[in-house]
């Protein structure tokens, strides 16, 4: 797999994000279509940033990818204050919408895999109603669970009559990262796509958050709003943590962590 974005990046915590922009990634995974490129997308902000001092899998696995755009505000003020002003924040939810309206028009086909029962036959629904042409020929519900063997083999076999453009993961960080970086050599795919709570946002199970809020730098709070009992962890421990680890590193306070 290569990673084709022409795009300098940022190291945040020895967490590698891409400098782009929802044009520039669109035309960077535009390109890779049509030159037959393999590999999956993380969507990465603070919370997975965060996971990945903890976890170096996840870390490597996000290092590894074709591209990481900047899901979270933060991430972009990192960019910007080490002299990266091109970047810009590119969420999951947004990028699916767009990549969408696109293969509508050049006829991409699509595979919805994750969420709770029901919710990718839903996407599909709503999708499809809002914009006429795009063709999503699969879906799949997973258990709360690695696949057995049995299951392993369904989605194979699924998959590779199929042939998907775009395969979309949304299993939420970290497992959506560790199932594509498991998954990718074994599905006939070309691009995977990590974008954990688009699947909720698109069939109306939670609220996106306000663009003032995503300018500034607020939307967690509008999702800890909506789901507090799971996500007050991820918010109120780890965005603390994030601010203190990543003002020493900006100050030369601490060494930047080697990618």
């Amino acid at each position: 797999m290569t990673n084709l974005s022409t795009d300098s990046c940022v190291k945040i915590l020895g967490v590698k994000v891409h400098a782009t922009s929802m044009d520039r990634a669109l035309s960077q995974i535009e390109a890779a279509i049509a030159q037959g490129d393999k590999g999956y997308v993380c969507v990465t902000g603070v919370h997975g940033i965060m996971e990945s001092q903890m976890d170096s899998d996840l870390k490597r696995i996000i290092n590894h990818s074709l591209l990481t755009t900047p899901d979270g505000r933060p991430t972009v003020w990192v960019g910007w204050l080490r002299g990266l002003f091109q970047m810009r924040q590119v969420t999951g939810p947004d990028m699916m919408l767009r990549i969408c309206a696109l293969s509508a028009e050049k006829g991409y086909t699509h595979f919805f895999y994750g969420g709770n029962t029901g919710v990718a036959d839903e996407l599909k629904d709503s999708l499809t109603r809002r914009f006429p042409g795009l063709n999503v020929v699969g879906t799949y519900c997973p258990p709360f669970r690695p696949l057995n063997n049995e299951e392993e083999a369904e989605l194979i076999q699924t998959v590779a009559e199929l042939k998907p453009d775009f395969f979309w993961v949304g299993l939420s960080t970290p497992k959506q990262e560790k199932f594509m970086d498991q998954y990718l050599s074994k599905l006939d795919t070309k691009l995977m796509f990590g974008v954990g709570a688009a699947f909720d946002i698109h069939t109306g199970r939670i609220k996106d958050a306000p663009y003032w809020m995503k300018v500034m730098g607020v939307q967690w709070m509008h999702r800890i709003y909506q789901d507090p009992g799971r996500l007050w962890k991820r918010y109120l421990i780890n965005n603390p943590k994030f601010v203190y680890r990543i003002t020493l590193e900006l100050l030369g306070l601490a060494k930047q962590q080697e990618v």
